[in-house]
């Protein structure tokens, strides 16, 4: 199958595409290696996939919707994959146009390149943030998502509503994964497990923003992508489902797990609440487990190690990448 990935030098990108050329499938991948995070990392990403058979990448921004149908339609994929996207809640309250113009206007590019290209299947990224402080836990689909917390969540919870209406007024065969805290090897600088690893390795104070109480259903991105597959494989009609590991991780239960890998104690200082972040997520998983097949299967604990052992290596070959406006 001809696949074509948005944000394919990301994080979840980076494994999704490795994933598909595995099995066989023909990718492309897009994506505009933007410096929100050092560029270095995702070059190196790309880098890891080697030079295999049926890939080809292009630097491409798909807020630019006269590139990004130039380079697709010769492609006429069967499918498409979006995951290019603003991350980040806590920048989204520093730097709300970069999430618009990224998550609103570059969304509707790809969403119209599938209605003008007709994949069989469109599948793209939301996140467990539209959930809020609005809904009981475990959080079920489709669930409230009208009270977000952040201009990232606000951002997600469009994406939703669009492909919702794409899906019912003309049968775009669309499907959203609210991704529930995705960690693992290559992971992002700017999420909590890197930027605390970082910091203990460092003997660094590692912050923790409130009482260190807070619950995450942390998910192994290898988990995550299975359940990418499987819905790529399983056209939808604007529903949404819940990638999750169904089992909620405290704060600094996580933090004492990562110094335990890294050989190093953690030094905590704590910090008042910081806005836009919620309490606690908990993802309901019985959606995906009947319409995807989804069973994650990584224990926390294991999948912890991998990435330490994965953040180790790293930062031994390099210095490691920074972060613009984000602390």
């Amino acid at each position: 199958m001809r696949i074509l990935v948005t944000g394919a030098a990301g994080f979840i990108g980076h494994h999704a595409v490795r994933a598909l050329l595995a099995r066989g499938d023909e990718v492309m991948g897009l994506d505009a290696l933007t410096p929100y995070y050092d560029p270095a990392l995702k070059r190196a990403r790309l880098a890891a996939l080697g030079d295999p058979a049926g890939f080809t990448f292009r630097p491409l921004d798909i807020g630019d919707r006269d590139a990004l149908f130039r380079a697709a339609a010769p492609f006429q994929p069967e499918a498409v994959l979006h995951l290019a996207a603003q991350p980040g809640v806590r920048y989204s309250l520093e730097e709300p146009d970069a999430y618009f113009a990224a998550n609103l206007a570059g969304f509707h590019a790809v969403i119209e390149l599938a209605r003008a290209l007709r994949p069989a299947s469109f599948v793209f990224a939301s996140s467990s943030s539209v959930y809020g402080n609005a809904n009981p836990r475990p959080f079920k689909e489709p669930g409230d998502i009208s009270r977000p917390l952040s201009p990232y969540a606000a951002t997600k919870a469009a994406n939703e509503l669009v492909a919702h209406a794409y899906a019912h007024a003309y049968g775009l065969p669309s499907t959203g994964l609210r991704f529930f805290t995705v960690y693992g090897p290559w992971s992002r600088p700017d999420m909590a497990m890197y930027r605390f690893a970082e910091r203990i390795m460092a003997g660094a104070p590692v912050p923790v923003y409130g009482d260190g109480l807070q619950e995450r259903d942390f998910t192994y991105v290898d988990d995550v992508v299975d359940g990418v597959l499987a819905a790529l494989d399983r056209p939808g009609r604007g529903e949404v489902y819940n990638l999750g590991q169904g089992r909620p991780i405290r704060l600094l239960d996580m933090i004492s797990l990562l110094g335990e890998h890294l050989g190093v104690a953690p030094r905590l200082a704590f910090e008042a609440p910081q806005a836009g972040d919620v309490d606690a997520t908990l993802a309901d998983l019985g959606a995906a487990r009947a319409a995807l097949g989804y069973a994650p299967s990584t224990p926390f604990a294991a999948g912890v190690a991998a990435f330490c052992a994965w953040f180790k290596a790293y930062a031994r070959a390099t210095a490691g990448p920074s972060l613009r406006g984000v602390a």
